[in-house]
C-alpha cells in the first residue's frame, strides 16, 4: 500500500486542529452516515465495536448537552452544527457471536466486569479517534472534549440502556479564527524509545 501524500497527511494530522467555533454550514444525515461508513473499518479488539454514537444536532439536544458541559464547552457545543456523543456499550460482548464468529469471544467477557470496562473504554476511544479521522478525511473539522457531566449525559441520552458516555466531539466546518496557536509536539526522541 503506498504512503499518503503530504496533502493528505496535512489534512488528517499536521494541519488539522481542534476547533472552538464553527460556521453555520450544515452537516446532513448523509454526511453522518458517510463518516460512519469510513470509521467502522478501524480495528477494535475482537471486532467488538463497543462505540454507540448519539449525534446531537437539534437545538434541543445541543442545549441539553451544553447544559451538562462546562461553560466553555457549552459554547463550543452550541456553535457546532452537530456534537457526537461517543458512548460505550457495556454489553458489547453480547454481539460478539455475530461480530467475531470464529471464536467463543462472548465467554471471554461474561461475568468479567473489569475486562468489560477496560475493553469498552479502550475500544470506544479508538472508535472516537477513527470518527475524527474519518470526518477530517471527508472535509469536516472536529473538536473533541471531556469537561462534561458523564452521569448527566448518560441519564439524558442513554437512559435505560447499557451505554455509558466516553467523550464528546463537535463536528462541522471550523472557524479558523477560533483555533489557538499550535501547542508543542515534542520530537521522537523525547517521548519514544526503541528496545
Amino acid at each position: 500500500m503506498p504512503a499518503l501524500d503530504d496533502c493528505s497527511l496535512d489534512q488528517l494530522f499536521r494541519n488539522a486542529r481542534s476547533y472552538n467555533r464553527f460556521t453555520d454550514a450544515p452537516v446532513t444525515d448523509a454526511d453522518l452516515a458517510a463518516i460512519w461508513e469510513v470509521m467502522k473499518y478501524g480495528p477494535t479488539s475482537a471486532n467488538c465495536l463497543p462505540a454507540r454514537i448519539v449525534w446531537a444536532r437539534s437545538t434541543e439536544a445541543r442545549e441539553q448537552l451544553a447544559g451538562l458541559a462546562s461553560a466553555a464547552n457549552g459554547k463550543k457545543i452550541m456553535s457546532a452544527p452537530v456534537t457526537a456523543i461517543i458512548g460505550m456499550d457495556m454489553a458489547f460482548y453480547e454481539l460478539l457471536p455475530e461480530l467475531f464468529p470464529h471464536a467463543d469471544a462472548k465467554s471471554w467477557f461474561t461475568g468479567n466486569d473489569a475486562m468489560i470496562a477496560v475493553t469498552a473504554m479502550r475500544n470506544s476511544s479508538l472508535q472516537g479517534a477513527y470518527l475524527m479521522l474519518a470526518a477530517r478525511a471527508l472535509g469536516f473539522d472536529t473538536g473533541p472534549m471531556s469537561g462534561f457531566d458523564n452521569a448527566g449525559v448518560d441519564a439524558a441520552f442513554f437512559d435505560g440502556t447499557t451505554i455509558k458516555s466516553n467523550f464528546i466531539c463537535t463536528l462541522g466546518r471550523g472557524d479558523p479564527a477560533s483555533v489557538f496557536e499550535r501547542l508543542p509536539r515534542p520530537a521522537f526522541g523525547r517521548f519514544n524509545s526503541v528496545v
